[in-house]
């Protein structure tokens, strides 16, 4: 463990009630949002299982649960099953644009649709724009944000963070109306080649929830590494 690893300060959460797992209390472990964190500090926290939401470095510390498991691809190995193709094939007319920011009118619409559609029972709802700023806007200096687009039309928006070792998938909306598109896993898909042509080994997902729904979806993406009893491992199915 390098020297800037060994400093850190961080902090917990006092016990909440959890977002993906109904009766659970969760307790959330974050780095002191005063420290500076570059790329490379940013990439080694990645793989000790951290996240970024905003400003904020964070990952789970419940003290009973250990249900959050942190997920990556190692994007040179994937390979696409007959469904994903489909949406590899479905999705192949759209245009993506990287773009500064998400601060535009249309950018956040298509977020208040999404999150009314598909998340009005989750902690981002109902959205608010001043909450869709400090959550996706405040870009780091490794953040990109991809617009897929059909014609003019938007249909889909990634936010990603670009590591020494893979991209980090912070969050993606996409037009609830457009659902035979499959957007949500397309944008997976692009994630991963992307990371191939740019020479990365990983795509970094977020935690994976076996007991969760919208969280489970992750192992249909393999080969999957899972970091477990701080080693990663490849998820056996």
């Amino acid at each position: 463990m390098t020297s800037s690893l060994r400093d850190l300060k961080v902090y917990t959460t006092y016990p909440h009630s959890c977002s993906y797992l109904r009766d659970q209390e969760a307790t959330t472990l974050f780095i002191d949002p005063r420290q500076e964190v570059d790329q490379h500090l940013y990439s080694s926290l990645s793989t000790l299982g951290f996240r970024r939401s905003g400003n904020h470095v964070y990952r789970p510390h419940c003290g009973q649960c250990k249900a959050c498991i942190p997920a990556r691809i190692p994007v040179r190995d994937f390979q696409p099953r007959r469904n994903q193709r489909r949406s590899l094939r479905q999705n192949r007319d759209l245009i993506v644009e990287r773009t500064a920011d998400i601060r535009d009118n249309q950018a956040y619409h298509l977020y208040q649709r999404y999150i009314e559609q598909r998340h009005a029972d989750g902690d981002m709802f109902p959205p608010d724009r001043e909450q869709y700023e400090s959550f996706l806007n405040n870009a780091w200096d490794c953040t990109r944000y991809y617009r897929f687009y059909d014609h003019q039309r938007l249909l889909a928006v990634a936010v990603v963070d670009v590591l020494t070792d893979g991209l980090s998938a912070i969050y993606t909306f996409f037009d609830p109306d457009a659902q035979q598109r499959g957007l949500g896993a397309y944008a997976i898909l692009w994630q991963i080649e992307q990371a191939r042509e740019m020479g990365l080994h990983y795509l970094y997902l977020g935690y994976w929830i076996e007991a969760c729904k919208k969280m489970a979806y992750k192992a249909d993406y393999q080969p999957l590494e899972l970091l477990l009893d701080s080693r990663w491992r490849q998820l056996v199915v």
